[in-house]
C-alpha cells in the first residue's frame, strides 16, 4: 500500500516535471551564430549616469551603456586601438578609450550587455564655482562601424 502510494505520487509528479524541463529547454536560444534580427553595425543605449554631483577632480562619473552587435566584433585587445568616444558637451573635446574584446575573434556571434565606463578628474571649464556637463557617447567596432550616439543625463560639478 505504501509502495503503490508513492508510485502513484511519482506518476503524477513525472510529467509535470518532463513538461517544465520542456518549456525551460524551448525557452533557451543559441547565441552562438549572427542573429539576423540583430544590426552588424553596434547599438548603444544610455543607461545611467551617477552620481549627480561631483567635486572637481576628486570624484569619478561613472556611465553605463548597454550595447548589442549582430556579428561580435565590438572590443579590441590591443592596447593603443580606440573604440569607445566619450565627447564633453561643453566645450566638444572627445576622450577616447579602449573596449577590450569581447567575444572570441575566431567567432561571429550577437553579443549584448551592459559597458560601465569611469571618468575620473573632471574639471570645471568656464572657471566658475559650480558647471553642469553630460556627455555624447558611441563606440566603433573592427569594421569600422561608427554606432549611433547617445546623450547621458547631466551632471553637476563644484569646487
Amino acid at each position: 500500500m505504501f509502495i503503490e502510494m508513492k508510485l502513484h505520487r511519482l506518476n503524477k509528479i513525472v510529467p509535470i516535471a518532463f513538461c517544465v524541463f520542456l518549456v525551460f529547454f524551448a525557452s533557451c536560444k543559441k547565441n552562438n551564430e549572427e542573429d539576423p534580427t540583430m544590426s552588424t553595425t553596434p547599438e548603444i543605449t544610455f543607461k545611467s549616469i551617477s552620481p549627480s554631483s561631483v567635486k572637481e577632480y576628486q570624484d569619478q562619473i561613472t556611465i553605463t551603456i548597454s550595447y548589442t552587435d549582430g556579428d561580435g566584433d565590438l572590443g579590441e585587445n590591443n592596447p593603443d586601438a580606440k573604440n569607445l568616444f566619450i565627447i564633453d558637451t561643453r566645450n566638444s573635446v572627445t576622450y577616447e578609450f579602449r573596449i577590450s574584446q569581447l567575444a572570441p575573434s575566431t567567432d561571429s556571434i550577437a553579443i549584448q550587455g551592459d559597458l560601465p565606463i569611469i571618468l575620473n578628474n573632471t574639471a570645471i571649464t568656464d572657471g566658475s564655482s559650480s558647471q553642469s556637463v553630460s556627455y555624447g557617447v558611441y563606440v566603433q567596432d573592427l569594421a569600422g562601424n561608427n554606432s549611433n550616439m547617445v546623450f547621458t543625463g547631466t551632471v553637476t560639478i563644484t569646487q
